[in-house]
């Protein structure tokens, strides 16, 4: 008993620490697949002690949020679903009952308020009592509708979810490895939560509705598969539904399984609902689940290889990333041989060792990473060198996860990624400038610093006889280094890789400091902290980053490289505010349809590719034309309009 009451109390503290971690700080500490073995576990304890700790993670529903949005109670709590990994457990669940079956999302749940057909109100689940109020985001998420037909009083819960294609579009243009997102949940929680609804918007969130709350006078027949189909004749995108019984429910599974794999949603399971909503209600709920639903998470296909080597990755902000490589493996149809580890924190929680027995799993169906560790020897030794320069490495304490950093400020890794970050596209668009190139020549001494790439002509002599160079290469890196000189101060601050500062960040920060450099360089903390979309992490980045005198003097001899030139801020009324077009066919008094879709956004309409419900205007020289724009457009009433008269439309 005592041995038994000692563990629960070490699970708890574990899984909350873990949970801390992963809501508040954005980071982690364990897998998924670790953290749901420990909460099985504390399950099972509690069940068979008969004992719930206060602080248990199976009472509790998550921590209270940080965030400077404004906080809401929720009416009623939002709590979670108990869950099931098996087929026959959702059998058991139904019985002779009909249930409705949906994909189970993975993002963050928000909850909608509609009066007099309008959007009023939008709030995040939070810890389940208390929510962040989100309203300016949530109008701009990429398909969710302003206004409805029904005019009563109307709440629904739904996921805010960023897909997987948009999530790899967004880290593709982010250089640096540990910059970039780990998966779409953490981007779109991000992006939801933002204080800046630009950064929102750009971010393509979509939202799917799985629940209607509250509503007036609508008779759904005691039915909430009848509730999914009125929310879809209103304009909403509701998540994936079947209706099913004890007798269909393995075929649904089977049907929902074989489509995630190509399923371009994050989905982390199944939910099942009965169908009869008055029975469900009068289940009533336990301290943390409803009874009317249950969760079915996938059975995560394991395979069991040997780990043969942790490759230590450095990036440019000095980070070392461990990545355990092993014995290639058949997961999900694809082959895997690599996982990243995240850092030291899981690696010693997993206690890994060279040629340690492990199993391995793609969560999701998609990111490979090692659920347990058989043989646990933990003989992995941390490098007190950097494979990179050989410099000191210091492991350092953030946000409760330890990792591992280089701290020599001239280590090559940095520089390398540091330069390529510099000649990227968004930043000084610099082509022809590889990382192999780089590497090349900050070996040979050519590039010590940002300037000493727009004076390599003083070491013509020594590159165009280098292997792979002559004068025709010689000539393009220069003509492509002449052209990047005319450049804007969005792109200058951009590419100095000020940690935490990526291009949405640069471009709001010079727009706050009137696109002058000087001033941002000489910004307080204090002035730094108060624009929308920054916050005290990006504020000390920056504070810290210019507080160092080799940074400046580097920015100094770098801008008398540069042509800078002025950018305008945009001053025109949004007359399009809040109006979607459509552009199809040519065009006669614009260059192209980019330049008619650039006027829109200049004055605050938004361009979509297909006609909806949710469109205002299909843009078409040929009005009476065929095509199956025009006759959707037609179908639901949506006006054609010609250049001419699109034109006559502007301010």
């Amino acid at each position: 008993m005592e041995s038994k009451y000692k563990r629960m109390t070490e699970l708890v503290n574990i899984l909350n620490k873990a949970s801390k971690v992963y809501y508040q700080d954005g980071n982690e500490i364990m897998s998924n697949f670790e953290y749901d073995k420990l909460y099985d576990e504390l399950t099972k304890l509690e069940n068979e002690l008969d004992i719930t700790l206060s602080d248990s993670p199976t009472v509790n529903v998550g921590y209270e949020v940080l965030s400077e949005l404004p906080k809401e109670n929720h009416d009623s709590p939002m709590l979670s679903l108990d869950k099931t990994k098996e087929v026959e457990g959702l059998k058991s669940f139904l019985g002779e009952r009909k249930g409705v079956i949906s994909w189970k999302l993975d993002g963050l749940t928000v909850v909608l308020s509609y009066n007099n057909g309008e959007l009023v109100k939008a709030v995040t689940r939070g810890n389940g009592q208390t929510g962040e109020v989100i309203t300016n985001n949530a109008r701009v998420f990429k398909n969710i509708p302003l206004k409805i037909a029904y005019k009563g009083e109307l709440v629904i819960r739904g996921e805010a979810v960023i897909k997987y294609t948009d999530f790899e579009k967004i880290n593709a243009t982010i250089e640096d490895v540990d910059a970039k997102y780990k998966n779409p949940r953490n981007l779109c929680s991000g992006s939801v939560r933002q204080l800046n609804n630009k950064i929102t918007k750009q971010r393509n969130v979509n939202f799917f509705a799985f629940a209607l709350v509250k509503v007036n006078e609508i008779d759904f027949g005691n039915s909430i598969f009848n509730q999914l189909e009125w929310l879809e004749s209103q304009g909403f995108e509701v998540v994936e539904h079947r209706m099913t019984d004890a007798s269909h429910i393995s075929d649904d599974v089977k049907y929902f399984a074989e489509k995630i794999k190509d399923y371009d949603i994050p989905s982390d399971g199944l939910v099942l609902m009965y169908d009869d909503i008055q029975y469900g209600l009068s289940l009533g709920m336990t301290a943390k689940f409803p009874r009317n639903g249950i969760a079915f998470k996938w059975k995560d296909e394991t395979a069991v290889t040997h780990l043969r080597e942790i490759e230590w990755s450095p990036s440019r902000t000095g980070l070392i990333n461990p990545v355990a490589i092993f014995d290639a493996v058949e997961l999900e149809g694809t082959t895997v041989s690599r996982a990243s580890v995240h850092n030291l924190s899981i690696m010693e929680e997993l206690k890994l060792g060279i040629g340690d027995e492990i199993t391995v799993f793609k969560a999701n169906m998609i990111i490979p990473q090692i659920a347990e560790n058989i043989t646990g020897s933990g003989n992995v030794t941390i490098p007190d060198e950097c494979p990179a320069c050989g410099g000191k490495t210091e492991i350092r304490n953030i946000n409760d996860a330890k990792s591992l950093y280089c701290t020599n400020p001239d280590c090559q890794a940095k520089k390398i990624k540091l330069y390529t970050h510099f000649v990227s596209r968004d930043a000084m668009n610099i082509d022809g400038l590889s990382e192999e190139t780089l590497e090349k020549f900050i070996d040979r001494g050519y590039i010590r610093e940002f300037a000493d790439i727009y004076k390599m002509e003083r070491w013509k002599e020594e590159i165009v006889v280098e292997k792979g160079f002559g004068e025709k290469s010689f000539d393009n890196i220069i003509s492509a280094v002449n052209k990047s000189r005319k450049t804007n101060v969005i792109r200058i601050l951009y590419s100095l890789g000020i940690l935490n500062v990526g291009l949405s960040n640069a471009k709001i920060i010079c727009e706050e400091f009137s696109y002058d450099i000087n001033k941002i360089r000489n910004a307080t903390e204090e002035e730094l902290n108060n624009i929308d979309g920054v916050g005290p992490v990006i504020a000390k980045s920056i504070i810290d980053y210019f507080n160092n005198d080799v940074n400046n003097t580097h920015l100094d001899n770098l801008l008398k490289e540069l042509i800078v030139e002025e950018i305008k801020e945009n001053t025109a009324e949004k007359v399009f505010a809040g109006i979607n077009f459509v552009i199809t066919g040519s065009v006669e008094h614009f260059a192209n349809r980019n330049e008619v879709k650039q006027k829109i956004e200049e004055f605050g309409g938004k361009v979509t590719g297909s006609v909806t419900s949710k469109t205002a205007y299909l843009i078409n020289n040929d009005t009476m034309s065929a095509s199956s724009k025009n006759k959707k457009a037609k179908e639901l009433g949506i006006p054609i309009i010609s250049e001419e008269e699109f034109i006559q439309m502007l301010p």
